[in-house]
């Protein structure tokens, strides 16, 4: 991992830890990377609670109850599943805070509506509304799915 992403992981692993707080995280462009650099820091067991990685409308279907209908009317990439992602992590855990992300990484994937560097954020707690939020990253694929982590990290601190 990189420096910058060390140090973000770093304050967001000491700042949970202080406050006792818990995360899941809900990943499908971002293929657990967010939960990789919260695990490289000595002391993440104590709040990252659980990972997932549901790149397919089935494993979001299937592992956090996301609405079929949902992804139907609003695909994968789109602040609805996002929301519904949080909210399905918040109850099969024991976190406090979940994190979702879905996106579209490229090089292929975008549509006239949803392009390539697009990204759906959630963030929820077990006692606040859900946020939901898109981004649109510039460069290839590396470059937007490490633009979605750096954010993920840097809202997880900014807000919680």
């Amino acid at each position: 991992m990189d420096d910058e992403l060390y140090k973000l992981a770093e304050q967001v692993i000491h700042h949970f830890q202080a406050s006792g707080k818990q995360i899941v995280t809900i990943e499908s462009c971002s293929g657990g990377w967010v939960s990789k650099c919260l695990t490289d820091i000595s002391g993440s067991s104590n709040v990252l609670d659980r990972g997932y990685v549901v790149y397919n409308a089935d494993a979001k279907h299937d592992m956090l109850g996301v609405s079929q209908e949902i992804i139907k009317q609003h695909g994968e990439v789109s602040e609805e599943v996002v929301a519904e992602l949080v909210s399905g992590g918040l109850e099969r855990s024991n976190a406090n805070i979940a994190l979702a992300i879905s996106g579209i990484a490229g090089p292929g994937g975008a549509t006239a509506t949803k392009p390539v560097g697009m990204v759906c954020f959630a963030w929820g707690t077990t006692d606040s509304d859900t946020v939901t939020e898109t981004k649109v990253f510039a460069g290839d694929r590396d470059a937007v799915r490490r633009q979605a982590v750096t954010h993920s990290l840097n809202y997880l601190l900014e807000h919680f």
